[in-house]
This record gives C-alpha cells, structure tokens and sequence, in this order.
C-alpha cells in the first residue's frame, strides 16, 4: 500500500506524537543514562517539527502521548519487565516526563498513559472517534515500542496508519528498521515527513477541498 493524499485528508487525519518526553529522548534523561543511544531522536526532531507546523497550517489535529508512571500503576508484572530500573522513568511530575522538545499549544491534546499502546485504559480512542478521525499519522519514540504497539492496536480498531520513517526513533537501527518492515507488511504505510507535507499540500485546491 502506498501513500495517497486521499489517505491524509487533513480534516479525517491527526498527528500522533509518542512519548517525545525527557527520559527516552534527552541525552540527561533516563533511558540515555542507562547506556541507550539517543542519537536517532536528534536526528528525527526537525522532521518532527516540520510535521506539527505543517498540521498546524493545515488544520490537523496534533495529539501528543505523554507517558506517566505511578506507584498506582506499577502493577508487578509491569514492573518486571524490565527489572526495577523501569520504576524511575517518567514519574510523574518529575523533569523526566514532561515534554521534550515540543511544546503543545493550549487547544492541542495530550493523553496520558501508562503502558505501551497509547490506546490501552486511556481516552485517545473516544478523542479520536469524536474528531472523526480515519487516519493516525505516526510519529515519536521509540518506534519499536510505543509508537509500534500504539499503531497496532490503532489499525485493529480500524485506523489507517501511516508510519514516519524519519520522524520517529529507536534506541536501534535494526529494530527501527525490523518495525517499519513489518508496518509496511502488515499494519500500514511508511512514509518520510516530506512526502506526507506534500501530501496536506495538495488539499488546498479549492477543488479537492470540496471532495473531502
């Protein structure tokens, strides 16, 4: 399946944006101080940032995923995933979860989460029913995990997904990569920022306005 503008109409699509948030992406943050490579997320934020200007121009709702832990949802088996390091990461209301990088605007929504699909026990579904959105636009950290599980459990709902390539990262090429594979096989579309821009772009003909 490829990319068509009539995939990303602007007023049936939204930007997602995973867990762009100081513990995975900072080189201070937690995951970076446990000896994970945060290079890709440096190399992904301009991408990032032409996407949110260009939803803005365009109308299309932005939501950002910020994750928060608590003692009231570190259930045992969430914490032994990863050992008892996991417990430190984006506490909530701690340096470490709040935004990195991005900065939502008032009229812009943030779900939080607490686990990796940013559509288990949150309200992203109902946010997204009600916009009538038909299309999720991909985006964040760390594509192998949440913006994965995220994107999977949003095309069994239903929803188009529409992967960016160079607008989310991983702490691993090879996993980054294994991931957006298996989305064009399986899940979706892989596109880059650039081409889902050109995309918008071509909704502003007056004509292909009125067909949307």
């Amino acid at each position: 399946m490829e990319l068509t503008a009539d995939l990303i109409i602007p007023d049936k699509t939204a930007l997602i944006i995973v867990d762009v948030q100081n513990d995975y992406c900072h080189e201070e943050g937690a995951l970076a101080s446990g000896g994970n490579d945060v290079s890709a997320v440096r190399e992904m934020m301009p991408q990032l940032h032409g996407l949110i200007t260009a939803a803005r121009t365009q109308g299309v709702p932005i939501i950002y995923i910020q994750t928060y832990h608590e003692k009231a949802t570190d259930s045992q088996v969430w914490t032994s995933r990863s050992g008892r390091g996991s417990l430190g990461v984006c506490r909530r209301g701690s340096w470490g979860a709040e935004f990195y990088e991005v900065s939502p605007l008032p009229e812009e929504i943030i779900v939080n989460k607490h686990r990796y699909s940013a559509f288990i026990n949150t309200r992203l579904d109902s946010v997204l029913r009600s916009l009538r959105i038909e299309t999720l636009i991909m985006t964040g950290v760390s594509t192998n995990v949440c913006v994965e599980s995220t994107a999977r459990d949003g095309f069994m709902l239903d929803y188009q997904i529409v992967m960016v390539q160079d607008a989310c990262a991983s702490y691993s090429r090879a996993a980054h990569d294994m991931t957006l594979e298996n989305m064009k096989g399986y899940f979706g579309v892989v596109a880059s920022a650039a081409e889902i821009e050109a995309g918008w772009k071509i909704w502003n003909q007056p004509v292909l306005q009125q067909l949307s």
